[in-house]
């Protein structure tokens, strides 16, 4: 039996004051993409959507039909149609020395890391004799030379070489993509950016000169409330500054529908001073 995955993939780049390097994934079967694509689609119509939903354009005027978008977008991760995947870096662990060329190349080091190990794509073939399982990536544009961007794509295929038998990832199948065109992409964007929000204390952020919050900040926190109750109703008590367990089954990489995953690198060392306690 052959069985196709898309993953939809994009990144927040951007260094928070405690959690930096924000890496997150959407994962669906190819045969339920159109039906997803279609409700989604349709569902941004019936809000008046006619542009590109995302994070930053969450505002208090729009933040009801953003409530009403996530929500309606959670029920297709919480009956297992959409499996989401949010990577990140603390920034309290440090390196003593990290070499140059390492550094240069960290967003890819870290972009690669996240597509072979968040989803779990090791563990994804339980009949390895008998299905043949492929995987398109759909990369939402990589902020990079060409020349850099290819490199990377040939060390995701080099994933080939490791992946379990019958498990694949094509070369036409690894595609940059346009995230305005694609739906799953921007609804996931909004899951990640709350998360870099929340875990870099941007809800706490008041205005210039001033002893109190912007109504864009407090309305990013409503939705941030909002997402963080559907991923309770998943995991109760769900943790977001920590990997997500296992719960004593490593095939709960791949089979769960939501999980984190706090990335960190053989060889760093937690600096306690640069930890968000010690640095309020």
């Amino acid at each position: 039996m052959k069985k196709q995955y898309l993953i939809y993939s994009d990144e927040s780049y951007k260094r928070g004051n405690y959690y930096s390097n924000f890496y997150g994934g959407s994962l669906v079967d190819y045969t339920k993409l159109q039906k997803i694509n279609e409700a989604l689609n349709n569902k941004k119509i019936e809000l008046n959507f006619f542009g590109e939903v995302k994070w930053s354009k969450v505002s208090a005027t729009y933040l009801p039909k953003y409530i009403e978008l996530i929500n309606f977008f959670f029920k297709f991760i919480k009956n297992g149609d959409i499996k989401i995947r949010i990577m990140f870096r603390q920034n309290a662990y440090v390196f003593e020395r990290l070499e140059k060329e390492k550094y240069e190349k960290e967003y890819f080091l870290l972009y690669y890391q996240f597509i072979k190990h968040a989803f779990g794509i090791s563990y994804c073939n339980e009949n390895p004799d008998d299905d043949e399982i492929y995987f398109k990536l759909y990369l939402d544009q990589l902020p990079d030379t060409t020349k850099k961007s290819n490199e990377f794509k040939n060390h995701i295929l080099y994933l080939n070489n490791l992946f379990d038998t019958n498990i694949y990832i094509n070369k036409e199948d690894i595609v940059e993509i346009n995230s305005k065109n694609h739906v799953i992409l921007q609804c996931m964007d909004i899951i990640l950016g709350s998360m870099n929000f929340k875990l870099n204390d941007l809800n706490l952020v008041k205005l210039p000169g001033k002893n109190r919050r912007g109504k864009t900040t407090i309305a990013k926190e409503k939705l941030y409330k909002i997402i963080y109750k559907n991923i309770c109703d998943i995991y109760p008590n769900f943790n977001i500054g920590i990997t997500t367990s296992t719960r004593n089954n490593i095939r709960n990489i791949w089979l769960d529908s939501y999980r984190h995953w706090k990335f960190k690198t053989k060889g760093s060392i937690l600096n306690k001073d640069l930890t968000k306690h010690k640095k309020r």
